[in-house]
């Protein structure tokens, strides 16, 4: 089938709710919504999370890193991990799970590498967009962060559906971006029951609108994307992003200095995107 035929297939198929995820996958979903809920306490929490030792390891991790660690001590047990980085974060490190289990498990050496550069890209824009909403947009920190972690989850679902078609991860990125990205990727974000504030952020990045100075989430995610030192490897006909990006970015946030204020915050950037290797 032609390449833009069946991304156009797949879109419809997942507005029609028609979503197909890799083994794994709807059990992470059941441990979103019980950690979503209202009258879930740390202690619940601890209990829901001992079910998932990477995702307990990926706390502890996060615990540890400067972004969250401001006194230098470490944790080593679950509870006060996730006393120390809050529900909220663990509910993120569980979407960050989540979206990486979207693509499911290739036995290709190529779809692999494809997806650990779409993760690291993914690591990369989700640290930076909670700095960035923390000191120039003042967004949310935590929201932001969120926001960068399923930024790509369609990417990740678009390559679990490649096994049995190749050629859907080659051509035309516009055949990808344009119309099919955006679709299942709501699709997606609605059925996990994702807060509105971050699929407005998402149309944000698609539509590529940066209000200036930067303000909103959308501006932070587009900042925390274009910034990234790791490119998104569904994108081929993008160039590698710049070294030196932060000076030229500096003359669109007046006087807000990114490139100050990212240098100042680069040893929690660093550290956070580590803590989320998996």
């Amino acid at each position: 089938m032609d390449r833009k035929l069946a991304l156009q297939e797949l879109a419809d198929q997942a507005g029609n709710g028609e979503l197909v995820f890799p083994t794994g996958v709807d059990v992470s979903l059941k441990l979103l919504q019980q950690l979503d809920d209202p009258d879930c306490h740390v202690d619940q929490a601890v209990q829901l999370v001992k079910g998932s030792p990477l995702l307990a390891a990926r706390i502890v991790a996060v615990a540890n890193s400067a972004a969250y660690s401001r006194s230098g001590q470490a944790v080593t047990d679950l509870r006060t991990a996730i006393s120390r980085i809050g529900l909220r974060t663990t509910r993120t490190l569980t979407m960050a799970i989540t979206t990486q289990q979207m693509a499911g498990q290739s036995a290709s050496p190529e779809i692999a590498k494809l997806t650990r550069q779409l993760w690291e890209h993914t690591a990369h824009v989700a640290a930076l967009a909670q700095t960035i909403a923390r000191r120039i947009t003042h967004q949310d920190p935590e929201t932001a962060f969120f926001a960068g972690i399923v930024h790509e989850i369609a990417g990740f679902y678009l390559i679990s559906r490649a096994a049995g078609n190749p050629g859907l991860l080659s051509g035309d990125p516009a055949d990808w971006t344009e119309e099919s990205e955006p679709r299942i990727a709501r699709a997606i974000l609605t059925r996990i029951g994702t807060p509105q504030a971050v699929t407005d952020s998402l149309d944000n990045l698609w539509e590529g609108l940066l209000s200036l100075p930067p303000v909103t989430l959308g501006d932070t995610l587009l900042l925390a994307n274009e910034l990234a030192p790791v490119a998104s490897p569904l994108y081929q006909d993008q160039p590698p992003r710049a070294p030196d990006m932060a000076p030229v970015i500096d003359a669109l946030v007046d006087d807000a200095m990114l490139s100050s204020i990212l240098e100042e915050s680069a040893s929690e950037v660093a550290s956070l995107v580590d803590a989320l290797r998996f």
